[in-house]
């Protein structure tokens, strides 16, 4: 097992890895690959422990994600912090995506239950409400929703995954244990949001990264990389590791969220995340590079 980097996750009081594992890539869809099978996913989901990552995201809208998580390490409950979230289209067993959001009271519960039923689990550690909107929160009283979920003991703790603009209201509101953030090196449109969240006790996931599958935002973001002639400063890591120990040192990053099907790639994160934050001198002079080299 690696001695993986540990961060207290906010006001939660959770000791999480710095390196945490998103459960969307197991069902392939979303990601662009291929579904893996069942055999794959027993092996992998549990590499992700015995590789000592504690912290594991998924969803509903996963597809299997929630599934496979149930059926192959629920026995080891005890050995990592499960996140989900709601406010989404539960799938037909696991099968297929249904696009889009339900922003009702009756769909938190419905998440919930259907979630601890597919995840074979008592309670999750943390439930998030998927990217609503301010006025979707308000007008429903989601929040209070979310309070009586957690005081019927189904989930420890509340949060929401979201972006600009509605990340600052909520940010404001200092009712949420977790913020879930998109952040990366090429795309740091929240990065004094993240800190501005962290400042009001919550804990600080981040998710996002450069996935080839989008390729609309892997051409920007590819000329970005090169106007900011960033292949200097690599040394012996590969852009992808770059990429991530960028992320990683962000001193409010109390977890990142890393999806994969494949070990070696699990395997390839964790080596990254073990070498630690980028040194001060080459984070200092990403950041120089990047002022006027992104759209941000």
């Amino acid at each position: 097992m690696n001695n993986l980097p540990r961060n207290t996750l906010g006001r939660t009081g959770l000791h999480i890895t710095q390196l945490g594992f998103g459960g969307a890539a197991i069902h392939g869809a979303l990601t662009g690959s291929t579904r893996i099978n069942d055999k794959q996913a027993e092996q992998l989901l549990n590499s992700v422990l015995d590789s000592g990552i504690n912290f594991i995201d998924t969803a509903p809208d996963y597809g299997v994600s929630e599934d496979l998580i149930g059926n192959f390490i629920s026995h080891r409950r005890d050995e990592f912090y499960l996140a989900t979230k709601c406010g989404c289209h539960n799938t037909t067993e696991g099968t297929a995506l249904e696009p889009g959001h339900c922003w009702s009271g009756e769909q938190f519960h419905h998440n919930i239950n259907e979630s601890l039923r597919r995840l074979k689990t008592d309670y999750v550690d943390l439930i998030q409400m998927h990217n609503p909107t301010v006025e979707e929160v308000e007008q429903n009283n989601l929040i209070e929703v979310l309070q009586e979920i957690k005081a019927s003991g189904k989930t420890r703790f509340i949060g929401v995954s979201s972006t600009a603009p509605h990340l600052v209201p909520f940010i404001e509101s200092g009712v949420f244990d977790t913020f879930q953030i998109p952040y990366t090196l090429l795309d740091r449109v929240h990065e004094k949001m993240i800190s501005d969240a962290a400042k009001t006790g919550a804990g600080i996931i981040i998710r996002g990264g450069i996935p080839e599958a989008f390729a609309q935002r892997a051409k920007q973001w590819r000329a970005m990389w090169e106007r900011a002639q960033l292949n200097e400063l690599l040394g012996d890591m590969s852009s992808y590791q770059f990429v991530l120990r960028f992320t990683l040192t962000h001193p409010d990053c109390h977890t990142k969220v890393m999806g994969t099907t494949s070990i070696d790639h699990l395997q390839s994160n964790i080596a990254a995340a073990l070498e630690g934050p980028l040194p001060k001198d080459v984070y200092d002079e990403v950041l120089k590079r990047l002022e006027g080299s992104s759209d941000q």
